[in-house]
């Protein structure tokens, strides 16, 4: 089921004539399980049997537009599965949704949210939704983004201050449901009349925090991925500027602020395991280490390396590196009243390993292109007498030296001894 909720609320329900859909243009070939929709939650259980005599879990997970999600009973026992478009009750007509969650795992969500799996507040659904509730349905979403520029337009000229972020109405064209945010209480009772007059529908005022319209709206993170607001995050929790501290991050509002005008949500994940590590270094704050040499001051911890960097007061560039036991070792010597001579005889010695990088054999047979040229070749300038010499050599047959115009040179045993001898002075008879 790909494309079936887009946030501009057009998918697979909404085609063109030739039938591709719109949105975000994929044509129906999303490469997620559920689609460009937000908050899918992929049921493992899925595939699995409930055991002899166990009925199917009556409440399915019903998801509207965006992030908003709610839990149904399926008190007529119709056969739903993942993606079915289903009306279900509201608190004045009904409602247009699609089924994102259905079995066992509907349990375990319901426990996460704390509710009750008996309570009388759970909403029913009706039936699969018709070709008549799904037309008018395309219809009221077709309306959300006019409505909401009107609006922005209206809430200025009423000078609210205020931030329409997002509008929805309801399954049946009955309610518009408008999101704001605003940093101050604001008085909107004449704008709902003003609304209700202008749009011809119940109108409800939501508002949210700058997390959740991050959320509604999307985007892509500083990372490179879609926000995690947006696709799974549904805690927003608190995020102080303490969590950057903990992780020795520096405290710049341009790379710790998200696209919601907020610390990131990411500062927490792996805050747990910096606290949980930190407490094996000891606490130096407005402390020194005092020697014989002088006093030293804390300058930096690498945590993922398990070093303490101090400098003495004399020396402030200087950077020496120590170990957590080597740093509780001189404070349990300064309490006592004793000053090492200089704990730069206890420094690690961080030797730098050479990384041998692999030698890779020539399997395929590429060698090097200058593999026929000679290093101590020397060009030769033959004179003329010399041309048959390099003929002679591509034919492959033996040279002949001094063929050119200098004549052989006379060889001294011949010159001296006419007669050829053997090693013992004899001639050769």
């Amino acid at each position: 089921m790909g494309c079936s909720g887009c946030n501009t609320g057009r998918g697979n329900h909404n085609q063109n004539n030739d039938g591709i859909p719109k949105g975000c243009n994929n044509n129906g070939s999303c490469g997620t399980t559920g689609g460009c929709n937000k908050l899918n939650v992929f049921n493992w259980l899925g595939n699995m049997k409930l055991p002899e005599g166990e009925k199917t879990f009556d409440v399915l997970e019903i998801r509207f537009k965006n992030s908003r999600k709610d839990f149904f009973k399926n008190t007529n026992g119709l056969p739903l599965n993942i993606g079915d478009v289903v009306a279900v009750e509201a608190m004045q007509g009904h409602d247009i949704g699609v089924v994102s969650l259905t079995g066992e795992l509907v349990k375990l969500q319901m426990k996460k949210r704390n509710v009750n799996f008996d309570s009388q507040e759970i909403k029913k659904i009706y039936r699969k939704a018709k070709q008549n509730d799904v037309d008018k349905w395309k219809e009221a979403q077709s309306l959300e983004v006019s409505t909401m520029y009107r609006a922005r337009t209206i809430a200025l000229q009423l000078g609210l201050q205020m931030k329409l972020s997002d509008v929805e109405f309801q399954g049946d064209k009955s309610k518009a449901i408008f999101y704001y945010t605003a940093d101050e209480r604001v008085d909107f009772r004449e704008l709902i009349k003003v609304l209700a007059d202008e749009f011809k529908v119940r109108i409800e005022m939501r508002q949210i925090g700058a997390r959740q319209e991050a959320s509604r709206l999307g985007g892509i993170g500083a990372c490179g991925r879609e926000l995690c607001c947006s696709t799974w995050l549904i805690d927003f929790r608190t995020v102080s500027t303490s969590a950057a501290r903990y992780q020795q991050l520096s405290l710049n509002p341009l790379k710790l602020a998200g696209q919601c005008g907020k610390l990131k949500c990411c500062l927490n994940y792996e805050l747990d395991n910096y606290v949980e590590t930190l407490k094996t270094f000891p606490i130096i704050e407005n402390k020194y280490l005092h020697t014989q040499k002088g006093d030293a001051f804390h300058q930096k911890t690498d945590i993922f390396r398990g070093i303490m960097w101090f400098s003495y007061k004399q020396e402030p560039s200087v950077l020496i590196p120590l170990k957590p036991e080597q740093v509780k070792d001189v404070l349990n010597k300064n309490e006592k009243g004793e000053k090492p001579e200089d704990f730069i005889a206890a420094v690690i010695e961080t030797k730098t390993k050479v990384v041998e990088e692999p030698v890779f054999e020539n399997v395929v047979g590429q060698d090097s292109l200058t593999r026929f040229d000679s290093k101590n070749k020397k060009h030769k300038h033959y004179s003329k007498g010399n041309k048959n010499t390099g003929a002679a050599q591509r034919q492959g047959k033996p040279v002949q030296k001094n063929q050119g115009n200098k004549p052989n040179k006379p060889n001294n045993q011949n010159r001296n001894n006419p007669g050829n001898k053997n090693n013992n002075g004899n001639k050769n008879k």
